[in-house]
């Protein structure tokens, strides 16, 4: 039957709940408008259906495609008032009347199922959807959050679970846009910029017992400048476009035929899997790299006036009491480790998230070669090759984090003025044979030891990225360019104030470093080329 243009089913009046109705509609296309060639245009999809509600006049929030996603999987989700009325208005070809008798007929198709629900979960049918009848409307709608997050927000009385600290760091880097966390980490050292102008030690020098004159100015550290400014917001921006990309496009692909909620599900659960992992790094970075070493460093050293670590901005009020106060040192240095630690343990979260692509690409390819009835390698081939490139990216500016945090911790003790003069004074070394820059003071270095980590931390990632997703041919040339740059970072990284000369080394490795994230395959590979299964050169 033909209305206003569009094809018109009449309500069937029959027992029929709101699952059977809609799906016999959805495949049927009841409410698209007919085809150039007068015939039905086809079926709807979630994408059709959503962009048609959403261009109702009346309708002037739309709808969610989550949320008409819901009503085509098979699931207990029904539909709201509210999109009853809309939903009404698309079968009913816009025709008052037509409208009316679906309004009616799809609210008594939800009532059905609401009955079927109830029945079900008095026979103990449905123990994982005990959700109080109250919320019904409330819950089918819910497009915040998939199934499997539902149930683990929700217990058989309603109230929440407890807190899930995986779950909520995982949200930092797949919720929302992907550019609140790294612009949150320039924000934070920007506010710490100003704070050190205020205070008046955002560029201070001092004279040290041996006459050298040092740069201890927070604006001259380049461990607080290049990490937080640029580095780690690189980092936290190339872990979420990868983490977005598997979660939302590259894994829905490989599973579930293509159902993104039991997709989600699964990736729940993989990141649950390393609760552990997040606690055990939230406790160290908060604890130990946070707390314990503000007391260690500053807090005692600035009570005591003397400590056995090199000065810099945190320590000044030691040397400098006329630029800056014993108690305003305290609030700052307090502050800036606070930062530090949340910050640093952002970092190690999204080490754990690259883990988790990994390991859950791995396991799907794993799957997919157990069924030889099914032709997986064409369709891991474009996955396997972007995860790839995003965990190299992340693992350069890794050891570049660690590259700075040691070259700043060397220059405490160096004979250098200021870290570019100290930097550009190796060089020359290297040419006119003089070995005088390196020379300094020994004091205890605990960035040595915390870079160290941060290196190998980031490059395990990496070679278990290797092992597992590029030891076939058609990622050797590719995975043997990226490791030959994390080994130049990494041998520049160790050889850090090992020499006369050892800048020479470093600039190139860094030089290459920087390149690479701009182009991972110094443009000699492309996904294309992977997809014959061949080597690449």
């Amino acid at each position: 039957m033909i209305k206003n243009g569009k094809i018109f089913l009449p309500p069937p009046g029959d027992e029929s709940d709101f699952k059977e109705i809609f799906k016999r509609l959805a495949a049927a296309g009841a409410g698209r408008p007919l085809g150039k060639d007068g015939f039905p245009a086809g079926p709807w999809t979630p994408e059709l259906l959503a962009e048609a509600i959403s261009q109702i006049d009346s309708n002037r929030t739309g709808v969610d495609l989550r949320t008409v996603q819901l009503w085509f999987q098979e699931n207990e989700k029904g539909i709201s008032t509210a999109n009853i009325r809309w939903l009404a208005r698309v079968f009913g070809c816009d025709d008052p009347v037509a409208t009316s008798e679906w309004q009616m007929e799809l609210s008594g198709a939800q009532s059905r199922l609401s009955a079927k629900r109830r029945e079900g979960k008095r026979a103990g049918s449905s123990v994982a959807q005990e959700i109080p009848d109250t919320a019904l409307a409330a819950t089918f709608d819910d497009d915040s959050a998939s199934p499997a997050e539902l149930k683990r927000d929700t217990d058989a009385k309603g109230p929440r679970r407890r807190f899930s600290l995986a779950r909520k760091s995982e949200a930092f880097f797949s919720h929302g846009s992907p550019l609140n966390l790294p612009a949150s980490v320039f924000a934070g050292v920007t506010a710490l910029g100003f704070l050190s102008y205020i205070t008046g030690i955002h560029s201070v020098t001092y004279g040290r017992a041996d006459g050298v004159v040092k740069q201890v100015g927070f604006l001259w550290t380049a461990n607080w400048t290049f990490v937080f400014m640029v580095f780690l917001p690189l980092f936290f921006a190339f872990v979420t476009e990868l983490v977005t990309f598997w979660k939302d496009e590259g894994r829905p692909k490989l599973v579930a035929q293509g159902d993104k909620m039991k997709s989600d599900d699964a990736w729940a659960r993989s990141v649950e899997a390393s609760s552990y992992s997040y606690w055990a790094v939230f406790l160290i970075c908060v604890l130990f790299a946070g707390l314990f070493q503000w007391i260690g460093v500053c807090l005692i050293p600035l009570m005591q006036g003397a400590g056995n670590y090199a000065t810099d901005w945190g320590s000044l009020a030691i040397v400098r009491p006329e630029v800056i106060s014993v108690p305003e040192a305290v609030v700052f240095t307090g502050l800036a480790y606070l930062y530090m630690c949340l910050c640093f343990y952002l970092f190690f979260v999204g080490l754990i998230l690259l883990y988790t692509v990994i390991h859950d690409l791995w396991r799907i390819g794993e799957e997919a070669s157990n069924r030889p009835e099914v032709d997986y390698q064409h369709e891991l081939n474009e996955p396997s090759l972007r995860v790839m490139r995003g965990i190299f990216r992340c693992t350069v500016l890794g050891v570049l984090i660690a590259i700075v945090m040691k070259v700043q911790s060397a220059y405490l003790t160096s004979g250098g003025e200021n870290i570019v003069a100290w930097l550009v004074g190796d060089m020359s070394s290297a040419f006119y044979g003089r070995n005088d820059v390196s020379a300094g003071i020994s004091y205890r270095r605990p960035t040595h030891y915390s870079s160290l980590l941060i290196a190998i931390s980031t490059c395990v990632v990496f070679l278990y990225g290797s092992i597992r997703l590029g030891v076939e041919r058609r990622f050797c040339m590719p995975l043997w360019r990226m490791s030959a740059i994390v080994a130049l970072l990494v041998a520049g990284y160790l050889l850090i104030d090992a020499f006369a000369g050892f800048s020479i080394l470093l600039g190139i490795g860094v030089l290459l470093a920087i390149y690479s994230l701009v182009d991972p395959g110094f443009g000699r590979w492309r996904a294309s080329e992977l997809g014959n299964n061949q080597s690449v050169s």
